[in-house]
């Protein structure tokens, strides 16, 4: 499928394992240049490796972006790496706000 993503820049949030990796590995077969991220580094590094296979450019970088920090982390490495983010898939802490606002609304 071409979705017209050759080159745009993508960086996917919980990307190391489940359906962030699934999305990191489409858009790679897209043609996105990535910025990937997860907390934990073995898992991150694998799709990685399997999106450079692909011939993608990617960058994995450890971050926990429920945290501030985490999250410029990931936007700094982006603009660093590929001069800007077209898109943004975030796959986290969709969990944590969603039993929040039941608790808050609930």
């Amino acid at each position: 499928m071409d979705l017209g993503l050759k080159d745009k820049v993508a960086v996917v949030t919980g990307s190391s394992r489940g359906i962030g990796r699934l999305i990191a590995l489409g858009l790679a077969d897209e043609g996105c240049k990535l910025v990937i991220c997860a907390r934990g580094d073995e898992a991150l590094q694998e799709t990685a490796q399997d999106i450079r296979e692909k011939g993608v450019d990617v960058v994995a970088v450890v971050a926990d972006v429920t945290k501030i920090e985490g999250a410029e982390r990931v936007v700094d490495q982006a603009i660093e790496s590929f001069q800007g983010i077209d898109v943004l898939v975030n796959n986290v802490g969709g969990s944590l706000w969603m039993e929040i606002l039941c608790r808050k609304h609930g």
